[in-house]
């Protein structure tokens, strides 16, 4: 049976790391179908790529551009584009498929400049188009119901919130005899001509952010900020206080360097009737306090959630659903999206639960807003 979604892919190859999972989790739905790529610049990865996924010669290009431009001519054209490559190609890429006529899929960072977001944004505004940011960490499940209890006010009016995004993957960084030695293939993340003027808090800062703007709905309106480099080029420790709407305040701690952590990712919420925390190493539960109560421990595919959110679950409770099921998630529904507009049916809000490039944009604010305050001694910046 014919696939009825065709995607392409530009980056991702067999080689690197998150192709494969934006291509694993995509196979989680029969749907779609990956039928073109420009997979690297290495022309022996990119035909490696394209026959460990059956990838045709004729639909396997040399660069992004070529690829854009044959795809657009064709009657069968790709539905969407994953856009898998190092930051610094983002917003060329998304572009030139923009202008081609086709949906776009895109890692995150959006982009380095805030301009070049904003341009995105209208250009897909203008060209009807559908513009997905892979923050995949709001697929999964408990963050869903967390969202759907903060809006039908399990916990009131929120008071103050608390995210941090800490690894420990760069603490070589801080050892003098090894600064400068190659340990793993996303090294690249800390080069400027790569990664822009932010390392850390563009590569996983971001995902507290957007992670806080979809639990509550709050728009950030300024922060203050200090970045930590230790001698390097980019960032690699961050603390920042976040101003929300209604004068909320929240703190975002993000790291590369603190031992012991492995992809901490942390979510408190506080409100006048309770609190919600999240963790995303153990992401089937969540801590949920009610004022004046017990702390409860919410788990995935029980009977006493009953948020409409819980259906994204896919199996049962006690199965532990992962990284890939989160990506898996944020694909099914653009998936979703795809389908319907391409049926010619009105999307609606439902519809559109995945990062947009509104999230995007919102992203590349927040790395030049904390930025410009770290370089000003931590002094506010708005973000409007």
């Amino acid at each position: 049976m014919a696939r009825e979604i065709k995607y392409g892919m530009v980056g991702g190859s067999i080689y690197a790391f998150i192709g494969e999972v934006h291509r694993k989790a995509l196979a989680f739905d029969t749907r779609a179908e990956l039928v073109a790529g420009c997979f690297s610049n290495v022309e022996s990865e990119n035909i490696d790529t394209a026959k460990a996924y059956g990838v045709s010669a004729e639909r396997t290009y040399k660069d992004y551009k070529e690829m854009a431009a044959a795809e657009a001519k064709r009657a069968d054209k790709l539905d969407f584009v994953s856009i898998c490559t190092p930051n610094f190609l983002h917003y060329e890429v998304a572009k030139e498929f923009l202008l081609a006529g086709i949906n776009v899929v895109c890692e995150k960072p959006l982009c380095f400049a805030v301009e070049e977001a904003e341009e995105l944004e209208k250009l897909a505004k203008e060209k009807d188009l559908i513009f997905a940011v892979t923050y995949a960490y709001t697929g999964y499940v408990m963050p869903k119901v967390m969202k759907e209890m903060i809006a039908n006010g399990k916990i009131g009016k929120i008071a103050a919130i608390i995210a941090e995004y800490a690894q420990d993957w760069l603490i070589d960084e801080l050892s003098p005899e090894k600064q400068g030695q190659t340990k793993n293939l996303s090294v690249w993340r800390t080069d400027p001509k790569f990664s822009g003027i932010s390392n850390c808090v563009g590569d996983i800062g971001t995902h507290a952010e957007n992670m806080i703007h979809y639990l509550t709905g709050l728009k950030m309106k300024r922060l203050m900020a200090t970045t930590d480099n230790y001698g390097h080029a980019l960032d690699l420790n961050a603390n920042i206080i976040a101003e929300y709407e209604g004068g909320v305040r929240g703190q975002i701690w993000c790291s590369q360097i603190a031992a012991g952590r492995m992809n901490g990712l942390v979510v408190k919420i506080y409100g006048s009737e309770g609190s919600l925390e999240w963790e995303q190493h153990f992401p089937d539960y969540v801590k949920y306090t009610p004022r004046g109560k017990a702390t409860e421990i919410l788990s995935k595919r029980n009977s006493y959630i009953t948020e409409a959110a819980h259906a994204a679950a896919r199996i049962p409770s006690g199965h532990p659903e992962g990284y890939y099921v989160a990506f898996a998630n944020t694909y099914r529904n653009i998936l979703n999206a795809v389908a319907k507009k391409k049926a010619g049916e009105k999307l609606t809000d439902k519809d559109l639960d995945f990062p947009k490039v509104s999230d995007g944009v919102n992203g590349v604010k927040f790395v030049h807003a904390v930025i410009e305050s770290s370089k000003s001694d931590g002094a506010w910046v708005s973000l409007d």
